[in-house]
């Protein structure tokens, strides 16, 4: 069992759906074929997670150190942080008590990961407006992985089946974005998409890059950022020998991707790769008032260590209903999974 990856899986916002999509996940004794999880959250809110979501014959099993989880399919393992006051937390309700513990679940994963206690990671939901109430002045789980690994290069991957996308800039706004589209940041990330590939065992990566402006700015027509930034780096990781492509016209690049003609995309900014990742990704069936998928997976890559994330929030208008669907997670720990072998080989 030793041998297995260790995967530290933060609860996420105590107020969200987070705990719940997690026992849904690990109640089911597959995961335990293919890595022994441990979640970084309160013992309390995942007990109460068991009972909303049905699942009152899988057991919580509070540990204080990885080494007394027992990664047994069955019994989910909580390293039991105890911030949480079961009494005060509403679900679906922002709050500074279910803010700061979310922000210290991923703290804590973090650490476990850099002192080498766990293999891999992956995240569970926070809420921004929470996690900055109380105290935690962050955009989100990307950065703070950033500040507490020392990490200046970085970029979000998102994933859905063949189809992975990668930014230039993420949560920052469309004005900044347009500005951060430089020749130096623009190879920095075909650079980091490259690598990606390759520890996903992709031998031969190729890479679209997307154009900033419509048509690609049509030679300078709709503007220079193509001609002036974004053709050069896309010749300097060409120099590299990184196969990269474009700039791709926007509007037609998710689509060949789709098709199997790129391996990875890189987006300029936050929506432009977003959206298309979770057009294909969430399905709402609006006949059963519902949603019938919410997976991809969120990934930072450039990290020391390996981070996955569900690519969906907090869904608070659903907490503690038990009908979501644990899909994004379970292709998170599985992405996780497959990035912690790679760093373990090398």
């Amino acid at each position: 069992m030793a041998e297995k990856i260790i995967i530290g899986i933060t609860m996420g916002d105590p107020a969200g759906i987070g705990p719940e999509i997690t026992v849904k996940a690990l109640s089911n004794p597959a995961i335990y074929d293919r890595c022994s999880p441990v979640v970084i959250g309160d013992a309390c809110v995942m007990e109460a997670a068991l009972t909303i979501v049905g699942k009152e014959n899988v057991k919580i099993h509070p540990v204080s150190n990885v080494d007394q989880c027992l990664f047994t399919p069955g019994i989910i393992d909580v390293y039991d942080m105890k911030i949480v006051d079961i009494n005060k937390l509403e679900y679906g309700k922002v709050s500074v008590m279910a803010g700061d513990a979310a922000f210290l679940y991923v703290k804590k994963v973090i650490e476990l990961a850099l002192a080498g206690e766990i293999d891999g990671t992956v995240t569970n939901a926070l809420n921004k407006e929470a996690i900055n109430l109380a105290g935690h002045h962050f955009s989100g789980h990307t950065e703070i992985y950033a500040e507490y690994t020392g990490t200046k290069k970085y970029t979000m991957m998102l994933a859905h089946d063949n189809l992975r996308v990668v930014h230039v800039s993420t949560h920052v706004s469309l004005r900044e974005a347009c500005d951060r589209v430089k020749k130096g940041r623009v190879l920095e990330v075909i650079e980091i998409a490259n690598k990606a590939c390759l520890d996903l065992g992709i031998e031969k990566p190729k890479i679209g890059v997307a154009g900033l402006n419509p048509h690609s700015g049509e030679n300078g027509l709709f503007g220079r950022e193509e001609i002036d930034e974004i053709i050069p780096a896309i010749n300097a990781a060409k120099a590299e020998g990184i196969i990269a492509d474009g700039p791709v016209p926007p509007d037609t690049l998710f689509s060949k991707a789709r098709g199997g003609w790129y391996d990875i995309v890189v987006a300029m900014y936050h929506d432009q790769g977003h959206i298309p990742l979770k057009v294909v990704g969430f399905i709402y069936n609006p006949m059963a008032g519902k949603w019938d998928a919410v997976s991809g997976v969120n990934i930072t890559l450039g990290l020391p260590i390996v981070r996955a994330s569900v690519d969906h929030g907090t869904a608070f208008d659903q907490a503690g209903l038990g009908i979501t669907s644990e899909l994004s997670l379970v292709n998170a720990i599985d992405y996780a999974i497959r990035l912690s072998k790679s760093e373990r080989i090398k």
